[in-house]
């Protein structure tokens, strides 16, 4: 593909939305996590710190003996246990993160500065709160509070339903706002193809979009309004031109004596009416219909038409059974004017006489012939400017009485039958026009 290669405009639009909305949903996640955290740490710690108080309000009820039943019931228990502190527990810290920090300054906050926060005692992990009653030292063990309350499973769960929902947004916006543009490129193609017929609609919802199609249609009908003057022109511009070289001919032929004149003049005429074949080939309508075509057999036909061989003699390599899908007489104008090219420009610097050789090629469903003379060549900066109508590739083709149609019309018959012309210089010399059609499989025995 010629030109840089990138994304299409549905797929640009989505990747955009997609990234903006899942830039979205992470943030809105994050939000809600900073909110929740002030009111969970809060909630956490005066949890803690009511169990606390209420464990300690038991045991101050409670006489020596009765504290140490109640101690040993409370450190059987599984959620909540007391138990004795002693000097020689290893305590690890329970400040470990923000969540945490926030945690223990709730808890001294409300059970005084000297309350002790743990997250492991003697190797046992959970939220440890100490305490005394009186000159006895306690442990009050809770379940570990977190700061992210959701599991793993559960993040990844609710992460990839906002991912889906995402996705599924970002596709249906990018496709509503890609269908106008798609529709727009549709019909331009049909336009492009000669279909002038082609409109859109004007009563869209979108204001932008409205004005956009209104303008297209009003340049669609303008086009069809010219194609339709063209046409008028086109036949009658035959007639209007052809009857008066008729009648210079045969006033040519009756009234000039002179041999030597009246040939020379019958040659003009004939270069005129050459030239006018010229303008109505370039200036034919577009509409084509595409038959598989007989490739040899045509090469042959249009090549017999140079009955001299002291200035063109043509070769054809082509395979007997190759045939394209083309229009018959748009691929027989096309070998026509380029024999007629190599013919003018391609004669070979000794013999004088234009070589031409046909060949042709298979790429996969395609086929490339090749129509190459041995003339000089063209220079290579001037190579893209051969199709340009009424260009000529040298100085010394200035002075030639052609058109400087032949490769311009070239170039728009193929594109009318959906091939391609490629003009290279052969590296041994000479220039090589590459015509691509597509191929027909021979039907099989």
């Amino acid at each position: 593909m010629a030109g840089n290669v990138g994304f299409s405009l549905f797929w640009r639009t989505f990747f955009l939305l997609a990234i903006l909305l899942a830039g979205g949903v992470l943030a809105w996640l994050q939000t809600l996590r900073a909110l929740e955290f002030e009111p969970r740490a809060v909630q956490a710690a005066q949890q803690t710190a009511g169990l606390v108080n209420l464990s300690r309000a038991a045991l101050m009820q409670a006489d020596g003996i009765n504290r140490v039943a109640l101690v040993k019931s409370l450190g059987t228990q599984e959620a909540i246990r007391v138990t004795p502190r002693e000097p020689g527990d290893k305590s690890e810290p329970f400040e470990v993160d923000r969540f945490t920090r926030r945690v223990s300054e709730e808890l001294r906050a409300a059970l005084g500065p000297d309350a002790m926060v743990a997250r492991s005692v003697n190797g046992q992990a959970g939220l440890w709160v100490g305490f005394s009653i009186d000159k006895d030292q306690y442990w009050l063990q809770a379940e570990a509070a977190r700061g992210n309350t959701l599991n793993y499973s559960t993040w990844v769960i609710w992460i990839g339903i906002a991912l889906l929902a995402t996705l599924v947004g970002s596709v249906t916006i990018a496709s509503l706002i890609n269908r106008p543009l798609k529709q727009l490129s549709f019909a331009a193609s049909r336009i492009r193809e000669g279909d002038l017929d082609s409109r859109l609609d004007e009563n869209t919802l979108t204001s932008e979009i409205r004005e956009v199609n209104r303008g297209f249609n009003r340049m669609a009908r303008e086009l069809a309004r010219v194609e339709e003057d063209r046409a008028v022109m086109l036949a009658g511009i035959s007639h209007d031109l052809r009857t008066p070289l008729a009648r210079l001919r045969l006033e040519t032929e009756m009234s000039v004596q002179d041999e030597e004149a009246k040939r020379n003049m019958a040659l003009d005429i004939d270069q005129l009416d050459a030239i006018i074949d010229k303008f109505m080939d370039y200036a034919r309508p577009g509409d084509t219909e595409l038959h598989p075509v007989h490739v040899s057999h045509l090469i042959d036909r249009e090549a017999s038409v140079f009955r001299d061989p002291s200035q063109i003699k043509v070769t054809s390599r082509v395979a007997i059974d190759l045939s394209v899908m083309a229009d018959e007489t748009e691929l027989g104008r096309v070998f026509l004017n380029l024999f007629e090219n190599a013919r003018r420009y391609g004669r070979g610097t000794y013999t004088g006489v234009a070589e031409v050789t046909v060949s042709s090629v298979k790429t996969g469903s395609w086929v490339i012939i090749s129509v190459r003379d041995q003339g000089p060549g063209v220079a290579p900066e001037k190579l893209p400017q051969l199709t340009t109508p009424f260009f000529r590739g040298d100085a010394a083709r200035t002075a030639a009485t052609g058109a400087g149609l032949g490769l311009a019309i070239v170039e728009k018959a193929m594109q009318r039958m959906g091939g391609s012309l490629e003009l290279a210089n052969a590296p041994d010399g000479g220039l090589v026009a590459h015509l691509r059609l597509q191929r027909v499989e021979p039907p099989s025995a």
